[in-house]
């Protein structure tokens, strides 16, 4: 079965989820296709960078304020990974999935725990850290759990 297809493909996937697929024949084809897809980028980038200079770029404050919202936690932690936003609407927590479950139970080692949990599925690659609610603060004396455990 014959294919329609060069022998040689590449497919690169940008940050923003754009695919660029250069095929070609040989790899003399491919050396030059990959120089004028990236003089095409180039083009592109220039041509977004004109369009927006100039223009002022909103803080996050104000990207919040015209999302309806507020911003109550800007901690950097170490690593990427540890970090969550979260934010606080009606004495809950939000995370980028949604509302947080406010989950209060016992521990397998007895000590009782407090905190909000993210409702994206378990085993999700993005889901967020539990927020736990540290024991002799206001918010631990005035929690209200969805769930007990």
């Amino acid at each position: 079965m014959s294919s329609t297809e060069a022998p040689i493909s590449i497919t690169v996937k940008s940050t923003a989820g754009s695919l660029i697929t250069v095929r070609a024949e040989t790899g003399n084809q491919l050396d030059n296709l990959v120089v004028e897809a990236l003089e095409a980028i180039k083009s592109a980038y220039t041509e977004l960078e004109s369009a927006v200079k100039g223009q002022t770029p909103m803080s996050a404050p104000q990207i919040a304020a015209s999302l309806g919202a507020s911003i109550i936690n800007t901690e950097v932690r170490e690593t990427p990974a540890e970090y969550t936003a979260t934010t606080s609407i009606g004495g809950g927590k939000n995370c980028p999935h949604g509302k947080m479950t406010a989950i209060q139970g016992t521990g397998k080692d007895g000590k009782m725990y407090r905190g909000y949990f993210c409702p994206a599925p378990k085993g999700a690659f993005d889901k967020c850290k539990n927020a736990y609610v540290r024991i002799g603060t206001a918010e631990w004396n005035t929690f209200t759990p969805d769930q007990v455990k």
